[in-house]
């Protein structure tokens, strides 16, 4: 089994908060989703490329556990790991940390990969097994 960790910043915009400065809990379902696109792509593969190669990743389940608040302007650091082996299905595991290091908000979601034209359940590109084991 490998370990794959990946890390980007994110600022906290207005937009993402309540009229308190605090980012509305659905928000971090987006973080997550920027982590995954970017992770992804640090392992050779973008959402593009999987869809022009016929592959879909749907979400089949997803968890958030908060911890602390982010608020407005926070930079947020959010680290997404992948333990493989994969298969017909990934896991992506978050974690979402603010500038003095706290671990706000944790979680993962597990996303399955389908075949974009039988929209069936296919095996994960070979690129992507190798990694993950």
């Amino acid at each position: 089994m490998r370990l794959f960790e990946h890390e980007i910043q994110i600022r906290v915009r207005y937009v993402e908060t309540d009229q308190m400065g605090v980012v509305w809990h659905g928000n971090y379902l987006q973080y997550f989703e920027c982590g995954r696109t970017e992770a992804l792509r640090a392992c050779g593969w973008s959402y593009r490329e999987l869809e022009e190669a016929g592959i879909m990743l749907p979400l089949v389940e997803a968890h958030l556990e908060y911890l602390r608040p982010a608020k407005y302007d926070d930079l947020l650091t959010i680290r997404t790991t992948v333990r493989g082996p994969v298969s017909a299905r990934i896991r992506f595991e978050y974690e979402v940390r603010n500038e003095a290091g706290e671990t706000l908000t944790t979680g993962y979601t597990v996303h399955g990969f389908v075949d974009a034209k039988t929209r069936r359940p296919c095996r994960p590109p070979a690129k992507l097994k190798a990694l993950f084991g």
